[in-house]
């Protein structure tokens, strides 16, 4: 087993935090590298002395920094500590589109993970205000909407939504679960919405219940959110898509023109 500390019943701090304190420093110092397990709860019960409850607090308390994730049946993970770097200028390229790739597996595999996407949902729903103003249709029109988790070397850190006017998604892959190679924007630049730009809006704050559990994350681990909508040539908005990121996955880089 790994060597670890003790706890110390002098000490101030209760048990389970002096425990996390210990685990969170063999994490840091690479003793427990990403992706490797944890000791197991037994062992960790046997290591230090205390009760089941106690190790359980403790390892809530790391999977609410962020620093592991646990996998039914398997024990608790590391997470990678490096995160998946969200080229801003380079992501939505027509040359990724054009070898089959979406923005986000551009994003997990320059990174160095492995992208995975599940739990897509497709259906039509009437647009909300919001959504509908940015797509400039009037309030309640139909759109079609999809809904897919991501995840980077099997662990999820994105969930992601969008809304698509049904004109432009109807009768096309954009309403299949698979939208085959290059994703959406493949799909609407064949039908004759060649992509332009797109504007974002970035923000941050403390999942939702539902976000906690969909992202396996704690409630104190805080997500981004980011906001986008694609125009094409002719300045029409063609997609409105709502992500929420767990913050310690991702790195957002952006460059500017210094004009």
């Amino acid at each position: 087993m790994l060597t670890l500390g003790t706890v110390d019943r002098t000490d101030d701090r209760p048990p389970y935090r002096q425990i996390a304190a210990i685990l969170r420093e063999a994490i840091v110092m690479g003793r427990i590298a990403p992706g490797e397990r944890l000791p197991s709860e037994a062992e960790l019960v046997e290591h230090f002395g205390v009760a089941r409850m106690t190790v359980r607090q403790a390892i809530q308390e790391l999977r609410a920094e962020g620093l592991v994730h646990p996998q039914h049946g398997r024990g608790v993970f590391v997470l990678p500590q490096v995160p998946i770097r969200r080229l801003a200028s380079d992501r939505f390229a027509r040359k990724h589109r054009a070898a089959g790739k979406a923005a986000f597996t551009i994003e997990a595999e320059k990174s160095g993970f492995i992208p995975g996407v599940d739990r897509i949902h497709v259906r039509r729903e009437h647009a909300n205000r919001v959504v509908a103003e940015r797509l400039r249709l009037d309030p309640g029109s139909e759109v079609v909407v999809r809904e897919r988790r991501y995840l980077a070397n099997g662990i999820p850190v994105e969930l992601a939504t969008s809304y698509l006017p049904v004109a432009f998604a109807e009768g096309t892959a954009i309403e299949q679960v698979d939208t085959g190679p290059g994703g959406i924007y493949a799909r609407l630049e064949e039908s004759g919405h060649v992509l332009a730009r797109f504007a974002e809006e970035v923000g941050a704050r403390i999942p939702t219940l539902d976000e906690q559990r969909e992202l396996e994350i704690g409630a104190g681990v805080p997500v981004l959110t980011v906001v986008r909508t694609a125009y094409d040539t002719n300045d029409i908005a063609v997609e409105v898509c709502d992500t929420v990121k767990v913050a310690s996955a991702y790195l957002l880089e952006y460059e500017f023109s210094a004009r």
